[in-house]
């Protein structure tokens, strides 16, 4: 060990912090454990605007303490509805009201990347978390039962654990499955948030709503308190295939959409056209530890926006985590041989448990991506079947958005 090398036999790093970084932080602790947090930007920031919190993730921030201070800066909506992006009909909505409460006992909510971000970095200062910027870990040192991390600046921290929270292109998941690089989807996105003001027709404000078409869809939400109006252009680019390293541009995003429905059009001088987002995933891994590291959130799961659970699903990994190591690590105990196999069954039960549920929403996203953007007969059968689901029909996402985590 180093003289530059910090923390301790019984302190855990994150490497990352971003949303899944920093709920995994402030969960564990809140049992006491000494926590580290290694973030490569300058500052605590999130890349985008809005996001979704659906039930399985909202339940677990309410348990952490954090959910009145981010109902206090995010918007619940009333609603969420899928309308035709060609001719403006609305095809099924699902009420978030009081029948949504009663049946999966945690609210649906619409924030601001940044403002979750600020109340999770408010949340794991008070409760110990130790928070480090500008700190690019290039690798993890040591097998076994004593990780090393080291930095780019050259400073190593010592941990019981180190958990990989480090997004789509991880540096951790190389250490565990070598250079996978993410799977481009041939799908780009462009991104607006405008001050409700100058949002020139925007639909209920209520409302989350998807319109869906022929290989595109554009999804509109209020955030930040109603202030923001939250929007994102999705389409496939006719030149990705091609190899055409500018491809998804702003002529492409035009002509996509250039026969929508008023609606629809009326959305895309407000979107930013200096950026545009490709759209990533990754094939399921089952393995997610080496030896004391263990990936999280987009590390280990990066997935479609089709469901919108990319930082849920992040969310529950923190969750999980945290209960296997209540579960079975002592963070009370002396440092012993015992106590070390403690880290090495959490770990490991994590992995066990959560895999295959991401897995399950890796795949269930790229298919509903698939439905959105049908054509043809597809797209008649589809509206079809949309048309005959009640707003409180929640069947089709029990599965989803009624997740807990477990209890042993």
């Amino acid at each position: 060990m180093s003289d530059r090398t910090s923390g301790s036999a019984r302190e855990i790093v994150v490497v990352g912090g971003g949303i899944g970084g920093l709920t995994t932080a402030l969960a564990l602790a809140r049992q006491g454990r000494s926590v580290r947090v290694l973030e490569r930007a300058a500052h605590f920031a999130e890349v985008g605007a809005g996001l979704q919190l659906a039930p399985n993730a909202t339940r677990v921030l309410r348990s952490l303490g954090v959910l009145d201070a981010i109902e206090e800066v995010a918007v619940a909506p009333a609603r969420i509805v899928i309308a035709d992006a060609r001719t403006g009909e609305g095809l099924v909505s699902a009420d978030l009201g009081e029948r949504f409460l009663r049946t999966f006992g945690a609210p649906y909510l619409v924030v601001h990347r940044g403002d979750l971000l600020d109340v999770l970095v408010t949340a794991a200062t008070a409760a110990g978390v130790q928070l480090e910027n500008g700190k690019e870990v290039v690798r993890v040192d040591g097998a076994g039962d004593r990780p090393q991390v080291v930095c780019s600046d050259g400073s190593e921290y010592a941990a019981c654990a180190v958990i990989g929270a480090d997004g789509l292109r991880s540096i951790l998941r190389q250490r565990i499955h070598g250079p996978a690089e993410p799977i481009a989807s041939g799908y780009v996105a462009y991104r607006g948030a405008l001050p409700i003001e100058q949002v020139e027709r925007p639909h209920d404000l209520d409302t989350v709503i998807a319109w869906v078409g022929p290989g595109l869809h554009l999804v509109q939400y209020p955030i930040r308190r109603g202030d923001l109006y939250n929007q994102v252009a999705v389409f496939r680019s006719p030149t990705f295939a091609s190899g055409n390293p500018e491809w998804g541009g702003p002529q492409e995003l035009d002509a996509a959409f250039a026969d929508m429905c008023p609606a629809v059009r009326v959305a895309l001088p407000s979107l930013q056209r200096a950026i545009r987002w490709p759209t990533f995933d990754q094939e399921p891994f089952d393995t997610w530890v080496h030896g004391r590291t263990a990936l999280l959130g987009d590390a280990a799961h990066a997935m479609l926006q089709y469901l919108a659970q990319g930082a849920c699903q992040a969310i529950e990994d923190a969750a999980t985590l945290a209960q296997q190591f209540a579960t079975h690590d002592d963070v009370t105990a002396a440092v012993t041989t015992e106590d070390e196999a403690g880290v090495d069954r959490a770990l490991a039960a994590y992995q066990r448990v959560r895999a295959p549920r991401t897995a399950r929403v890796q795949r269930s996203a790229r298919v509903w991506g698939d439905i959105w953007h049908i054509d043809g007969t597809g797209a008649l059968l589809r509206n079809e079947l949309f048309r005959g689901i009640t707003d409180d029909d929640y069947s089709y996402a029990d599965w989803l958005w009624g997740w807990e985590p477990p209890t042993g």
